[in-house]
């Protein structure tokens, strides 16, 4: 559904984007991650066909960026970080507009524009004045009006900015179902927690170059290098801790009430001989907790803060 070759994108000698190649397959939802001014606005309006690139090729739904911007734009829906609205306009006369100028036939046009309302939870506020909208409710709009011709591929640049924490979940959920209707969707963001149970794939950039790019376990996996336990136990805190830091492949041993946590580098074996070894020092464990790896842990990893 989208395939990037070799995408190179300069300002005045400048490389905003930095020979990307990556391909989503149909249903991916792919989360586009990194800091502002990574390259992620600059890739999406490359794919939505609002720039060219400098060297290398793009292809929606088989179509190149080059030169098939109208089929691109027939299969894509695109929404900005920011967009205008119109004053003194109704909502329903909004999706009108954009209902006109994707050419839905006019018989079709109100059964469309309210199962888009109906989607993004907008119907009540059909004849609303877009105005008068708040961010969130404007923000649902903009989807809605990228849904209007029934696109194959989103293209969502960051489309939670902004919101307020409710504002947020509900958009993190519409996209879901999105999802389920199996449209691709392409969503960038610097807030890892928009992303983290919605996504399949992930990309992650820093100054235009893709620093990792694959299916979520696997990105985690590959970049994870040590583990996390937490232990439970109800006695002797000082000697457990003691025991835990003589051993080769533990790190950053660290208590905190009943509870000892620590990295661990070694294997399921081995940390089941640990476990035996406080039981038989005496020290009365009840429970071990492995504390997974996220997406904002593998962030911190792999980038160093470098900004375009």
């Amino acid at each position: 559904m989208i395939e990037i070759k070799n995408l190179t994108k300069m300002y005045n000698g400048f490389r905003a984007v930095n020979d990307m190649s990556l391909s989503l397959q149909p249903g991916d939802a792919f989360g586009f991650i990194g800091p502002n001014g990574a390259g992620k606005t600059t890739t999406i309006k490359i794919l939505a066909t609002l720039l060219e690139p400098t060297e290398g090729d793009a292809f929606i739904c088989g179509y190149s960026v080059r030169n098939n911007s109208r089929k691109i734009r027939e299969v894509m829906g695109y929404m900005p970080d920011f967009f205008g609205i119109y004053d003194q306009v109704k909502t329903w006369e909004y999706l009108n507009f954009f209902a006109s100028a994707y050419k839905v036939p006019g018989h079709r046009r109100k059964a469309v524009i309210t199962d888009v309302l109906e989607l993004t939870d907008l119907y009540n506020k059909r004849n609303d004045y877009v105005d008068n909208l708040s961010r969130g409710m404007k923000q649902r709009l903009c989807l809605a009006r990228v849904l209007i011709h029934d696109p194959q591929v989103l293209l969502l640049d960051e489309p939670a900015s902004g919101l307020d924490p409710r504002a947020r979940i509900e958009m993190r959920a519409l996209l879901k179902e999105l999802r389920t209707m199996g449209k691709t969707v392409f969503v960038s963001s610097h807030i890892l927690t928009e992303l983290s149970d919605f996504v399949n794939k992930i990309g992650i950039i820093e100054a235009g170059q893709l620093l990792a790019f694959g299916e979520v376990d696997m990105i985690l996996k590959q970049l994870t290098v040590t583990r996390i336990f937490k232990i439970n136990i109800l006695n002797a805190y000082d000697r457990a801790k003691e025991l835990l830091e003589k051993v080769s492949h533990i790190n950053r041993v660290e208590v905190k009430e009943n509870i000892i946590q620590f990295e661990f580098r070694g294997t399921d074996e081995e940390l089941a001989e640990l476990i035996k070894t406080l039981v038989i020092e005496g020290i009365k464990v009840v429970g071990l907790q492995e504390q997974k790896a996220d997406l904002e842990s593998v962030f911190m990893k792999i980038t160093q803060g470098v900004v375009s």
